[in-house]
């Protein structure tokens, strides 16, 4: 007789909408030094959330120096790990492609006078 507790699987419609919660959250994650969310930023390069709740985050910063390099990341974990229905965050921060002005949105161009 097996003891261990059965894994749940989530459906493609949680998987959508932990999603959604995903880029929410993200959208309330900022670089200290400039004043738009990182999902606007163009920081955020995918997001995929797993069958079993587990969500895979990959970003870049603007650059390898950047002061939030440490905690940024971690803010991004903190508060897709809050999420109902997610079992695990994992952060991947990648440096290729390498973040440019052009991966902004339209409206963080505008925010910043760009």
């Amino acid at each position: 007789m097996d003891t261990a507790p059965e894994s749940r699987q989530i459906s493609t419609i949680e998987q959508s909408l932990i999603e959604g919660q995903v880029t929410e959250a993200l959208r309330t994650c900022y670089d200290p030094e400039i004043p738009v969310n990182i999902h606007e930023m163009g920081l955020i390069y995918d997001v995929r959330v797993a069958l079993d709740g587990g969500v895979l985050i990959t970003m870049t910063l603007t650059s390898p120096s950047c002061p939030a390099a440490q905690s940024l990341p971690r803010e991004v974990e903190s508060k897709v790990h809050g999420i109902p229905g997610v079992t695990a965050v994992k952060v991947n921060v990648v440096w290729e492609p390498q973040w440019n002005p052009s991966m902004m949105s339209e409206a963080a161009r505008l925010e910043l006078g760009m």
